[in-house]
């Protein structure tokens, strides 16, 4: 996340929309790299879940779930405007000067906004599963 979010930060910055192409291509290696570790995550979570005999309906656990799940779809929908916006860069790469709907789909509040709540329900399911509210 830590990837996406630097590169992403930066290609926002960025002069030229060969800069903001090179920029937003690193941020989609990040995107990928968080999906692959969503899955990793889920897998392995699910199991240490099993291994420890917690249950599935431990409300913590179903509070992380439930985190979880609204975290991957605040991530994808958060995601479509700078998927955009790399593409246009692409297209745009030879030009001086970025274009106004590039700039627009970079500064869009309503992605960052979506996508930076996503990375704070990641922390809260992780301080889900250190202290375990309710476990006893």
């Amino acid at each position: 996340m830590v990837v996406t979010a630097v590169a992403f930060e930066a290609a926002r910055r960025g002069q030229t929309p060969l800069q903001i192409a090179t920029l937003l291509g690193l941020a989609r290696v990040g995107a990928l790299l968080v999906v692959a570790g969503t899955v990793l995550v889920a897998a392995f979570g699910l199991w240490l879940v099993d291994l420890g005999e917690v249950g599935y309906t431990t409300g913590w656990v179903d509070a992380a779930l439930a985190l979880f799940a609204v975290t991957i779809l605040l991530g994808a929908v958060g995601g479509r405007r700078p998927k955009h916006a790399r593409r246009l860069a692409v297209a745009e790469r030879d030009a001086q000067d970025v274009s106004p709907e590039l700039r627009l789909l970079l500064d869009d509040r309503a992605a960052r906004t979506l996508n930076y709540l996503a990375a704070l329900l990641v922390i809260a399911i992780v301080a889900l599963m250190v202290f375990k509210p309710g476990a006893g």
